[in-house]
């Protein structure tokens, strides 16, 4: 009789049982109001109520509390329009906090950044990629220690956007590029600059920042075109990391059943030996047809994506990467070849259109990280 092999089926998770503790229902409350804050503005204390949906007690004792963490003041009195006392309005401390933010993405350059709550950029960095592989982490400890000395406010954390899969404690899973294998990034950021760290892969913090900063839809994809090609995924407005945490990595899919150029992983005709700038930009050097190249181009990336936006009932499709490349022609294509290959009752009106933050998205994704993982803030 044979043994039964265990079955290697990705588990489910359970759902919580149990009645909601307090503290977790006061950390839902502040985060509800700091939200409110951050999306309205200021407010009065019965502006929040009526927008939260607590009641104004509990909007007090928040309020109370939230100032005295240093997350909420008084802005002054609001304009009369009628009897009574003027209302007394609070705002988040939009600038009692810095965010620091690390964008290790460039082939050319690591990026560091002090941003203000708002993911306004107030201080730059940047060193060098080292061409070792062996000296990459230390160049990006180096990197972390002057931004954060640079913030001259308290830091209320530090978000990393990198190439490669990360898993939801900060680990690198897999960064072929840096030689990364199962490397504990968040750890080895915390244990060097004493604050909390938040790791995503690239794409997935860029699509944040365009969701938050960028006026994006909650169903959106936004495609990262650089030296590589990859995808950041956004469902009912949560963040898609997949069951491997791996969503969103689209740049070695096949696409075509032409054949096509050799990728650098080995297959034949993946999406990024089409759409990667180095490989476009070097398609475009030896052609007298540009627009046929790039339509070309967006055609494939249009067969990738078709899928994911008819799987999913995505809106809209974002692009990230040098405009001169990806607007125009290439979007074009990409669209027409996603509403071709998907339900047109649905799709019909899909947007897809250039990230309206491509230079600094990464950047401040990461301060979407740390509003998030800090404040419950999105």
């Amino acid at each position: 009789m044979s043994t039964p092999t265990r079955s290697t089926a990705v588990t489910r998770s359970r759902r919580a049982a149990g009645k909601i503790l307090p503290e977790h229902a006061r950390a839902h409350n502040r985060a509800l109001v700091l939200q409110s804050l951050f999306s309205e503005g200021a407010m009065s204390r019965a502006d929040l109520a009526r927008e939260t949906g607590l009641t104004r007690v509990t909007i007090s004792d928040l309020v109370g509390s939230l100032m005295e963490d240093g997350y909420v003041v008084e802005q002054g009195v609001r304009e009369a329009s009628g009897p009574g006392k003027p209302a007394i309005l609070v705002d988040i401390a939009r600038d009692g906090h810095r965010i620091a933010g690390l964008d290790l993405s460039g082939s050319e350059s690591f990026l560091g950044a002090v941003l203000t709550l708002d993911g306004e950029i107030v201080a730059r960095h940047s060193v060098p990629v080292p061409a070792g592989q062996s000296d990459v982490l230390g160049a990006i400890l180096a990197l972390a220690r002057t931004v954060v000395a640079d913030a001259h406010a308290p830091v209320l954390g530090l978000g990393v956007g990198t190439p490669g899969v990360v898993d939801d404690r900060g680990v690198v899973v897999a960064a072929p590029g840096f030689g990364w294998e199962d490397l504990d990034l968040a750890g080895a950021l915390e244990a060097e600059v004493g604050l909390p760290v938040l790791v995503a892969n690239d794409a997935n913090a860029a699509v944040l920042a365009e969701h938050t900063f960028g006026g994006a839809g909650d169903d959106v994809i936004l495609v990262r075109v650089g030296r590589g090609v990859g995808a950041g995924l956004l469902t009912g407005g949560e963040p898609l990391a997949g069951a491997r945490f791996a969503a969103g990595e689209i740049g070695h899919v096949t696409v075509g059943t032409d054949g096509g150029p050799a990728c650098a992983c080995g297959k034949i005709g993946c999406l990024e030996a089409w759409l990667a700038v180095p490989a476009l930009s070097e398609r475009l050097a030896a052609t007298d047809d540009p627009d046929s190249v790039l339509r070309d181009a967006g055609e494939r990336l249009g067969i990738a994506l078709a899928p994911i936006v008819g799987a999913l009932d995505l809106s809209e499709i974002a692009l990230s990467g040098p405009a001169d490349l990806l607007g125009g022609a290439l979007a074009e294509a990409a669209a027409d070849t996603v509403r071709t290959r998907t339900l047109a009752t649905f799709h019909d009106g899909l947007q897809v259109r250039m990230s309206t933050h491509s230079e600094d998205i990464v950047l401040r994704g990461a301060a979407v990280m740390v509003l998030s993982g800090r404040l419950g803030v999105s």
